[in-house]
């Protein structure tokens, strides 16, 4: 382990590795400020500038906006009561509250300094088991992977937040998108219609930046509404006043601790996240507290349980996406992209074939700890200023970003007009209620599932017995079985209970 975190630190710690978390962070930081464009659209719209970085690079400043955009949107959420993250939206319950009675500054402290902890807590059990689930990992054959690219699609259930059946629809409409180009095996042209630019199929850039960048700025434009008049608060202006008391931190030490373990453990599920995280982990310290009526007017335990939680779901979702190459969330699945774009699939090889990438993913994500504890606190100003910018200056701005990040990637301007076209579809998805992330969900995984099924029915001479004949690949179908099945065996049992209880009321 010692020998591994010097190597990662002696990639991490490199002029150029700082310099870009550094950036990472910052614009993480600025994105998670701004309401409405999140860390997905900002990775998605920035994936292009990694064919110009190495892979470690890449992956270290664009996890930096991951976990950079989480403090971003507390800044806003405590301070103006306007979310510029949705797993922010817990912490403004209780932390506006906070600043609307003079302790802006201390809400903002214990969520610096709880994100920090929660964030090295998370980034050190990453490091320890990590390796260790590697190793099993690569008992895993074609079979094993495609029962498990199968438990990974049924995610799609978890990342839309509305219709399971529009999430599902989604993740299908994914999946048949990853089939567009030539057949790997065969050589074949598929679902071409005759275009050129279609025989390398859809480039996971283009279409992200469509639908996540430009789609998301379509959707403001066309859904503006005037910002209300809120309370006004006082900025914290000195030090001083973002350094909690020693009462604060006896009343945030138990939420810090159990929001980071919550946090970590939901971090690695499919579908859990930062923003599920939060809510949880408020929860559980309104359930813990021996004074529950303080929750909801200014409680520090509701601001310290939700930002640890958060920060330490980003170091779990790792876990899946570096061990197995399953992306946990939308985020992840972008990474797997900036993974694919450099020729590497992330999985259990990556510990033995690439361990620096690995080791200096990991070790850069202490120094990102450090560097948004220290970039955050005299720069909070200059980030609540920012949410002042108006959309119909940012707009234009973004929609450039995305134009010329999708002529870099070939240096072909139809790259452009399909980014647009992908934009157009974005916004479209928003206004009728269709999730995004399913899509991306199943872009990715689908032609890894193809590839792992076609491996196997070769391996058996086309007999399906192969998937049920090894106990790694039945164990993962029973579990993709059971995590299918099990919500709607719930569902009818909970109906069962209320026309047994309405049976009883009614005698």
């Amino acid at each position: 382990m010692i020998e591994n975190l010097a190597l990662g630190f002696s990639i991490s710690l490199s002029f150029n590795n700082v310099i870009l978390c550094f950036i990472g962070c910052f614009l993480g930081t600025f994105i998670g400020v701004l309401p409405g464009l999140g860390p997905t659209a900002t990775v998605a719209i920035l994936l292009t500038l990694t064919y110009k970085l190495d892979l470690t690079s890449s992956i270290i400043m664009l996890a930096g906006i991951y976990y950079g955009a989480q403090y971003g949107g507390t800044i806003t959420s405590v301070l103006l009561k306007i979310p510029g993250e949705v797993s922010t939206v817990v912490t403004m319950i209780d932390g506006h509250q906070m600043a609307l009675q003079g302790r802006a500054g201390k809400a903002l402290g214990i969520a610096a300094f709880g994100s920090c902890i929660a964030g090295t807590f998370g980034t050190v059990v990453l490091g320890l088991f990590a390796p260790i689930l590697a190793n099993y990992a690569l008992m895993f054959g074609p079979p094993e992977y495609a029962a498990l690219m199968i438990l990974g699609l049924t995610m799609v259930v978890y990342l839309g937040s509305g219709s399971v059946t529009k999430a599902i629809l989604m993740g299908a409409l994914g999946l048949a998108l990853g089939t567009v180009g030539t057949d790997p095996v065969t050589g074949v042209e598929r679902f071409t219609f005759g275009f050129d630019v279609l025989y390398e199929g859809v480039n996971i850039a283009v279409m992200a930046m469509g639908i996540f960048g430009i789609g998301e700025v379509l959707y403001m434009a066309v859904n503006v509404e005037e910002r209300s008049k809120r309370d006004m608060v006082r900025y914290p202006g000195r030090l001083r006043e973002l350094l909690p008391d020693k009462k604060d931190w006896k009343n945030s030490a138990l939420p810090i601790s159990r929001g980071t373990l919550l946090g970590f453990l939901l971090g690695v599920l499919p579908g859990g996240g930062a923003t599920i995280s939060s809510f949880v982990a408020y929860a559980t310290e309104k359930k813990f507290s021996r004074h529950p009526e303080r929750f909801g007017k200014g409680a520090i335990e509701g601001v310290a349980g939700p930002e640890s939680a958060n920060n330490s779901a980003v170091s779990g979702a790792f876990v899946p996406l570096l061990t197995l190459g399953i992306p946990s969330n939308c985020v992840m699945a972008l990474l797997v992209g900036a993974f694919m774009l450099h020729g590497v699939t992330p999985g259990p090889l990556i510990v033995k074939e690439y361990p620096a990438v690995f080791w200096g993913v990991i070790t850069s994500m202490y120094i990102g700890n450090v560097i948004l504890l220290i970039l955050n606190v005299p720069l909070i100003k200059v980030f609540v200023k920012i949410c002042e910018v108006p959309m119909a200056l940012l707009s234009p701005v973004i929609i450039l970003i995305c134009g010329i990040g999708a002529y870099s990637i070939n240096g072909n301007p139809v790259d452009v007009l399909q980014t647009m076209i992908w934009g157009v579809v974005g916004y479209l998805m928003r206004t009728f209620d269709y999730e995004p992330a399913p899509i991306l969900l199943g872009f990715v995984l689908g032609p890894l599932l193809e590839q792992a099924v076609r491996q196997s029915l070769i391996m058996s001479q086309g007999s399906m017995l192969i998937f049920f004949l090894r106990p790694i690949s039945m164990t993962l179908l029973s579990a993709t079985l059971l995590v299918t099945v099990a919500p709607v065996i719930l569902k009818l049992f909970m109906k069962g209970i209320s026309s047994i209880s309405g049976f009883d009321n009614k005698i």
